[in-house]
């Protein structure tokens, strides 16, 4: 049998590789300008390596009834890991999936092709304008995993934003956010302070020590018109092979602190991680 070998492609926004897992025969780590964005089992789709992706997999669990199909927005492909699990865990859901970058979707379909039956139709355009353009309530669950490089884009953090992601949204619909900070913690606490102004209830799941300042780190935002079940929340988090805290409630208010929401002309990236925050190898 011939051994996988990494593929190196040019895409519109970087330098995309794919290296496969020496320990899962048909597994893929997907890096852009050296910093991981996706890891791959074709074998296993219900597989999540990284940890940010292990928690929002969590939420996907526990917003309705196990198996019982949704309706998935992604605003940010990667190597399409979620739309993956989603698909294996809730057959028959529609997802519609937004990449800005077609160079980088085209390498994935590619070499890391999805199942015909998946239910997943891809788009190539930018995530705020696809979703300023997409129909009222018409998402069960929305998840935002956008960098630009290793930063969220300013455009994906404001009250504009934000009342858009609430506008598709159905009643019972949540928000998922994939985002990263460090102490004093400036932009998660922006980008709580604002999506409290668009959804009455919010959840923030992230490891211990990155809410306690000592390290940088992915955090999960969880925003929703009707309470999340935080209990199921806490009881998978905490039971992870990387166990994570799920901070709600007066608990979650005293983070958010004085922060004021964001406007668009005030929106600033996500912060640059430090070197090695997110390295392989």
């Amino acid at each position: 049998m011939t051994e996988p070998i990494p593929v190196t492609r040019a895409v519109d926004h970087g330098t995309a590789k794919l290296m496969p897992d020496v320990d899962r025969a048909r597994a893929w780590l997907l890096t852009v300008d050296g910093a991981p964005q996706s890891y791959v089992d074709l074998d296993a789709p219900t597989h999540l390596e990284f940890e940010y992706a292990r928690r929002l997999g969590h939420v996907l669990d526990t917003v309705d009834e196990p198996g019982r199909p949704l309706d998935v927005l992604h605003l940010g492909g990667g190597a399409l890991t979620l739309p993956r699990y989603v698909a294996a865990t809730r057959p028959g859901s529609r997802q519609h999936v937004v990449e800005a970058d077609r160079g980088l979707l085209d390498l994935v379909v590619t070499h890391l092709p999805l199942p015909e039956d998946a239910g997943i139709a891809l788009h190539t355009a930018d995530a705020r304008a696809w979703l300023e353009a997409a129909p009222a309530g018409s998402a069960d669950v929305l998840i935002a995993d956008v960098f630009g490089g290793s930063r969220v884009p300013a455009h994906l953090t404001s009250l504009a934003y934000a009342r858009e992601a609430r506008r598709v949204l159905r009643p019972a619909g949540v928000y998922l956010a994939n985002l990263a900070d460090a102490a004093p913690f400036d932009f998660l606490r922006s980008q709580l302070a604002t999506f409290a102004e668009a959804f009455g209830e919010l959840a923030l799941i992230a490891e211990p020590a990155v809410l306690r300042g000592r390290r940088f780190g992915n955090a999960v935002l969880v925003a929703a018109h009707e309470p999340v079940d935080t209990a199921a929340l806490a009881r998978l988090t905490a039971s992870d092979a990387f166990p994570a805290r799920v901070e709600h409630g007066a608990g979650l208010r005293r983070f958010t602190g004085a922060a004021a929401p964001v406007r668009d002309e005030d929106a600033v990236p996500s912060p640059q991680p430090p070197e090695g925050a997110f390295g392989i190898g």
